[in-house]
């Protein structure tokens, strides 16, 4: 019962559940809401009678339903009737309304047509007024942009193209990304690069103009420069020689006065000049507008070129520089053309010095050492070649300094300039050939205006202005009366002049080297050393050895060269007052004067030797023996009468030379003592080699005994003391061979000539066998021929016969000699 009671309570549960189902898909199909395939489903998943119950259900909701609206209607007909029958009512009323309402619009319509068109012109005004608005408001944005445009145009019409490529940037970046919908943005963008292509070409037009101009002007920027850097460095020289306390202290004297220092001349003459134009001053900068090069540097910057600009820029300098370098081929012939090369290549160093520092990576340092270094080269090179062809010194010295000043200017500007006065020490040597070679003219001048006689002074003044010119000293001298006679010729007092003057003339040279004192002292004494040894002896050389030069003129030359070699050391203390090196100093070279005076010497006297010689060879060619005369002529010879006169009077000349001191004599009683021991020898050697002559076939005893007169009377010259000196026998001996050898022929004495021959007592012991037989044979000849009926006598056949015999003798003799040889 229980269990039954439970199921009916399930099933009725069961029942209401599903009537609420029921409800719910009536409730979810009334309110329209799709899709009801969800509710639907719910009905259907229930048992399969479920379908005939919503059926049912559903036909129980509709008839409710429609209960409920039959209701409704019910409940509202009665309104609705009474609303029909006001509406049938008022039907009349409507029409008049109608008519009333249509004759209103009419009316309404008629008075509005003015209203509707000011209605449309004000509507028409309302939009011009927008569109002018919405244009105003597009032209202000158009504007800045036309603006920019024309301000454009304007910087390119007056040259800005810097500023026009900012402008451009300007454009592009900020203006007309807002108006590009525009067609003339279009055609703006389409100009830009063109403009930019135009600015291009024009930069390097005016970057092409540029390098023309510094080419041209090269020369004018290179010589301020270097006007400039030396009136500096002049400046800075006069004060620091003003500052010196014992600046001016040594002052030397040329010619009897005390010159001006160079260094004050040229600083008096600079600080005037720039007094004068102290209005004027200019840099080399001031003469070069350089904007084109900023102007193109900044454009191809801006443009994103700015490598293919500096290799342009780079390589048109390249060339410029080869240009530059290149000199004219009669650049040597004056010194203008040297300056005008250094100056462009000063000018053009210049101008690279002065981009590489205003500006950012256009030139480097390692392109300008680069360049300096290439240039350095060939500048040398150049230098060297042109400089070899200068023979005139003073221009050798204006290429000096003009070198010193090109370096110095250069060196300003930070060029290592060491290499350009290397230079200059090979162009100092060039200088002291080109100096030796002028002076070596100088002293042939001084030579051949010489008369080689002593100089005389007629009184204390004249005396004086002598010795203020050459340092000469003889007490003896100054304590004779005037007027009197100084040793030496006027060429001594000259040359010695000279000597200080080429002094001077080196050391000019030496002058802003930037060397010691040491190594200037040392210069000057090298080339005065040269001076001495070489140019100087060459001269005294070719002096001795010109034919007009006789014999009182070699005596001449020979005292003069002994003053001179003692004025050496007068010239070296001038050089030691002039570098103030003393000559204690080790390194110190000294002057080989001495050496050089005594070979002059030495060839002077040789000279006179030979001359003499000479001349006594022209009198002996005069000789005119008959050598086969029977008898003498019982005098001697014409010919050595007059050479021994000759020879006589010359050596008085000799003896009668003005010797002032002991000094002197000594010298002139030497070289006439050896003049006459050597015309002595060389004549008794002439008269011997005349004897044995190969072309004289015959002598007889009569030429033989003429031949010993005329002997007789070159010993009676030997001993009367021709020159003072000789002791004893000393001239005569010069004679001995002569005079043995025709002894032994005059008095026929060969057996004792035979018999003591070897013999160290012999009385015959200067003559020679082979002598006395090719006299003999002549003399043996001669007899032969003239006594043709000598085999009829009998002294003349036992003469014969001795002579025979005394050659066959003196063969054996000869032939003895010639074996042990």
């Amino acid at each position: 019962m229980a269990r039954k009671s439970k199921l009916n309570l399930v099933e009725l549960y069961s029942e209401e559940n599903k009537d609420q189902i029921y409800e719910n898909v009536f409730a979810e199909i009334e309110s329209f809401e799709l899709p009801l395939g969800t509710s639907l489903r719910s009905v259907y998943d229930d048992q399969p009678n479920a379908h005939q119950r919503f059926m049912e259900k559903l036909d129980a909701c509709i008839r409710n339903h429609d209960r409920e609206i039959e209701k409704m209607c019910n409940f509202h007909h009665q309104g609705f009737v009474d609303a029909i029958t006001e509406l049938l009512k008022v039907r009349a009323d409507a029409g008049k309304l109608k008519v009333q309402v249509t004759d209103t619009n009419r009316r309404l319509q008629d008075a509005g047509k003015e209203v509707i068109a000011q209605t449309e012109e004000i509507i028409r005004c309302r939009i011009q007024q927008r569109n002018i608005t919405t244009v105003v408001e597009k032209l202000q944005l158009c504007l800045p942009v036309l603006e920019m445009y024309s301000k454009l145009k304007e910087q390119m019409n007056v040259k800005r193209y810097y500023s026009a490529l900012k402008t451009m940037e300007q454009l592009e970046n900020m203006y007309l990304p807002r108006v590009s919908q525009y067609r003339f943005c279009q055609i703006m963008i389409e100009n830009l690069p063109k403009l930019r292509e135009e600015i291009k070409e024009i930069s390097m037009s005016d970057l092409k103009d540029f390098l023309e101009s510094i080419r041209k002007h090269s020369d004018k920027i290179g010589e301020t420069a270097m006007k400039q850097a030396q009136q500096q460095k002049t400046f800075n020289t006069a004060l620091q020689k003003q500052n010196n306390v014992n600046y001016g202290r040594n002052m030397h004297v040329i010619n009897g006065r005390v010159p001006e220092p160079k260094y004050e001349i040229t600083s008096k003459r600079t600080l005037e000049e720039e007094d004068e134009h102290e209005e004027e001053v200019l840099t080399a900068h001031d003469l070069v507008d350089f904007s084109p090069v900023y102007r193109c540097l900044h454009i191809y910057s801006v443009l994103g070129d700015g490598e293919t600009f500096e290799n342009y820029y780079r390589k048109q300098r390249r060339k410029q520089a080869r240009l530059v370098l290149q000199p004219q081929s009669s650049m040597h012939e004056t010194v203008e053309g040297y300056r005008r090369y250094f100056s462009q290549i000063v000018g053009f160093f210049v101008v690279e010095d002065h981009i590489l520092h205003v500006t950012q990576g256009l030139v480097t340092r390692a392109y300008t050492d680069e360049l300096w270094n290439m240039a350095l080269s060939k500048i040398i090179a150049v230098l060297r070649t042109h400089s070899s062809y200068c023979t005139d010194p003073d221009l050798v010295l204006e290429l000096k300094n003009l070198i010193v000043v090109f370096a110095d200017t250069l060196q300003g500007y930070g060029f290592p300039v060491n290499r350009l006065f290397d230079l200059l020490f090979e162009i100092r040597d060039q200088y002291n050939e080109t100096l030796l070679k002028k002076w070596a003219g100088l002293f042939r001048d001084i030579f051949e205006a010489d008369n080689y006689s002593p100089i005389p002074v007629a009184n204390e003044e004249e005396y004086k202005i002598v010795i203020s010119k050459f340092p000469f000293q003889d007490p003896e001298l100054d304590k004779q009366s005037f007027p009197k006679k100084l040793p030496m010729s006027q060429s001594v007092p000259q040359i010695y002049i000279q000597v200080k003057e080429f002094i001077y003339a080196s050391l000019k040279f030496s002058e802003s080297l930037h060397r010691s004192s040491t190594e200037i002292d040392d210069m000057l004494r090298k080339s005065t050393n040269l001076l001495l040894t070489r140019t100087l002896s060459s001269c005294l050389q070719n002096l001795i050895k010109k034919p007009h030069i006789g014999l009182t003129e070699l005596v001449q030359i020979i005292i003069n060269t002994t003053h001179l070699e003692q004025a050496c050391k007068y010239l070296e203390d001038f050089i030691t007052n002039i570098t103030n090196i003393s000559q204690e100093t080790v390194h110190t070279a000294r002057l080989y004067g001495l050496s050089t005076f005594k070979d002059a010497r030495h060839a002077a006297e040789g000279e006179i030797y030979t001359k003499l010689n000479q001349k006594i060879d022209e009198f002996i060619q005069l000789a005119d023996y008959d050598w086969t005369m029977s008898e003498p002529a019982g005098r001697a010879s014409g010919y050595l009468m007059d050479l021994i006169n000759f020879l006589r009077s010359t050596f008085q000349v000799f003896t009668h030379l003005p010797n002032n001191n002991n000094d002197h004599a000594a010298m002139s009683g030497k070289v006439a003592q050896t003049a006459c021991m050597s015309a002595c020898q060389h004549l008794s050697t002439s008269l011997m080699q005349m004897l044995l002559d190969s072309e004289l076939k015959q002598i007889s005893m009569g030429a033989v005994q003429q031949f010993n007169l005329d002997v007789i009377q070159c010993e009676l010259f030997a001993s009367s003391e021709p020159v003072p000196g000789f002791h004893g026998d000393t001239l005569q001996l010069a004679f001995i061979d002569l005079r043995q050898l025709l002894d032994l022929f005059m008095v026929w004495d060969w057996s004792t000539y035979l018999a003591d021959y070897g013999q160290p007592t012999s009385k015959y012991l200067r003559v020679n066998p082979s002598t006395a037989l090719t006299l003999l044979e002549k003399m043996k000849d001669t007899s032969k021929k003239n006594n043709i009926f000598a085999q009829f006598r009998k002294n003349d056949r036992d003469k014969q016969k001795l002579i025979e015999t005394v050659v066959k003798q003196l063969r054996s003799l000869v032939n003895g000699m010639s074996q042990h040889t």
